[in-house]
């Protein structure tokens, strides 16, 4: 942390600010939601990596279409980041793209996965959140409609007609 600190006030800054809890998401991280309701337009944000300010690509852009709402530009020191020049915004699109192209590959192998294992039969999806024998019971002895027996087992209406339909009467 003494070491970015020490880029960022090379780097002409005269605010800086520190996370000392490190989060997961923008959730958690109160300086960086403080600092971004500081900014205001024509300032400039700088970082001296992005991977400092996001933990994730969506959460990068998500944080720098905020800033561009606000008339904000982002830099990094370390890296070729700037929102006012053509190549600083190329270079966040490409990670973007990338984003999207690593989030794709990993539905496509858990997609093949899934497949492999159904062929197996070893995959049978997530476990039903409600016994169907219960939904079954509620719908056909005590007469209530689809609704009533969301409302009351707190599912939705969807998983009421699921589990009527994947309901299957003992032998």
């Amino acid at each position: 942390l003494t070491l970015q600190t020490q880029i960022l006030r090379a780097a002409g800054c005269e605010i800086i600010r520190a996370e000392k809890a490190s989060g997961s998401g923008r959730t958690g991280r109160s300086e960086l939601q403080l600092l971004l309701e500081f900014l205001r337009p024509g300032d400039t944000l700088m970082v001296t990596r992005v991977d400092r300010l996001a933990r994730s690509i969506k959460d990068l852009q998500d944080i720098v279409y905020a800033l561009n709402q606000q008339g904000v530009t982002l830099r990094a020191t370390e890296q070729p980041v700037d929102t006012r020049s053509a190549a600083g915004k190329a270079f966040l699109d490409m990670l973007g793209v990338f984003a999207e192209f690593e989030t794709n590959l990993r539905r496509e192998r858990q997609m093949e996965g899934i497949a492999a294992a159904k062929a197996r039969g070893v995959y049978r999806g997530r476990k039903p959140s409600i016994d169907p024998a219960v939904v079954y019971r509620l719908y056909t002895i005590e007469k209530m409609g689809a609704t009533a027996i969301a409302r009351q087992l707190g599912i939705g209406r969807a998983s009421v007609y699921r589990a009527l339909e994947n309901y299957e009467q003992p032998a």
